[in-house]
């Protein structure tokens, strides 16, 4: 820059009165996700699950009426997997899929654990039945949820509930803490909270 240009400068700059420094940040609002957005990633994840989970029962292995069902992913603790068996987990909701057709069960199935598990409900409550005088064999529609939940990532566990609940014809199934429930944990598990 030559002496001109620079006497140019100083005389256009005269009049500016410098920021004063200040110690606040200004952040960029949060990034949130609305229902719409939730929605349509529901809608995705049950479309890839509908088309996942098979509908023909020469697919899907058959389990008898009367067989308990049960199921742990790794990383389930025992202690944790003892308590859903013995029914000591509250019941946040539950699903009658028995006397459904095999479409209609799947379906049912696949948008109530995906909005249970968005609502951050941990344990429910799946009936499907005996299935004794099913056809083309018996406990058609037990045999399809047993298989169909063992391939949901949402279902950490599930097994037979308790004979008050059901019994049999009935399971217990564990989903996963919900993003919010997994932060409350490591906040209260930083804090020390759990030595309370």
């Amino acid at each position: 820059m030559n002496q001109k240009d620079m006497d140019l400068f100083i005389e256009e700059m005269a009049d500016v009165v410098p920021l004063k420094p200040s110690h606040s940040v200004h952040l960029a609002a949060r990034f949130s996700v609305s229902e719409a957005q939730l929605a349509r990633n529901a809608a995705a994840q049950s479309s890839e699950y509908l088309q996942r989970l098979p509908l023909e029962l020469a697919r899907i292995p058959p389990v008898k009426p009367d067989d308990m069902l049960s199921f742990k992913r790794e990383g389930v603790q025992d202690a944790v997997f003892k308590n859903l068996r013995l029914g000591k987990y509250k019941i946040a909701a539950e699903l009658d899929v028995h006397g459904m057709n095999v479409r209609q069960a799947r379906d049912s199935l696949v948008a109530f654990i995906l909005q249970r598990c968005q609502r951050g409900e941990r344990c429910v409550l799946l009936i499907h039945g005996k299935g004794h005088t099913n056809k083309p064999f018996p406990a058609v529609i037990k045999s399809c949820v047993n298989y169909w939940l063992t391939q949901l990532d949402e279902v950490l566990a599930f097994h037979s509930a308790q004979r008050e609940q059901g019994g049999y014809g009935a399971l217990y199934v564990m989903l996963p803490k919900n993003e919010q429930q997994r932060l409350e944990n490591r906040e209260t598990n930083r804090r020390g909270g759990h030595l309370r």
